[in-house]
């Protein structure tokens, strides 16, 4: 098992700037990629960005240029930067982590509110 804890979260203006960070415990050999996901009140839980094992990244879209993600693997930590931040950033944002072995399990953190105020 993996467990995952989400930090950094809060309210911010629009075009300020966040941290979140995520630290993985328990069997974290077994992680590969980590991920970043956002559910807005009413919508569907989304993609934000994504880091393998090995660092390959890809993000959504809508946060090309504006969020960096990175991935620190002696510490089991994946960190998700913030810049340009718009009122439709506002989510809950959830760390993701998915095992390289079978049977690829996924794992989630219980989640950060992000508030972005106009």
């Amino acid at each position: 098992q993996v467990q995952l804890v989400e930090s950094g979260g809060g309210l911010v203006q629009a075009g300020g700037s966040l941290t979140l960070s995520c630290a993985a415990s328990g069997n974290t050999f077994i992680i590969g990629a980590f991920g970043w996901y956002r559910q807005a009140p009413g919508e569907q839980r989304e993609l934000v960005a994504v880091i393998s094992r090995d660092g390959n990244t890809n993000y959504a879209d809508s946060v090309k240029g504006r969020f960096t993600i990175s991935r620190d693997n002696a510490k089991n930590t994946v960190v998700l930067q913030m810049n340009s931040l718009k009122p439709e950033d506002t989510a809950v944002y959830y760390c993701n982590a998915r095992s390289r072995f079978p049977p690829w399990s996924v794992y989630w953190g219980q989640g950060t509110q992000v508030t972005v105020s106009s």
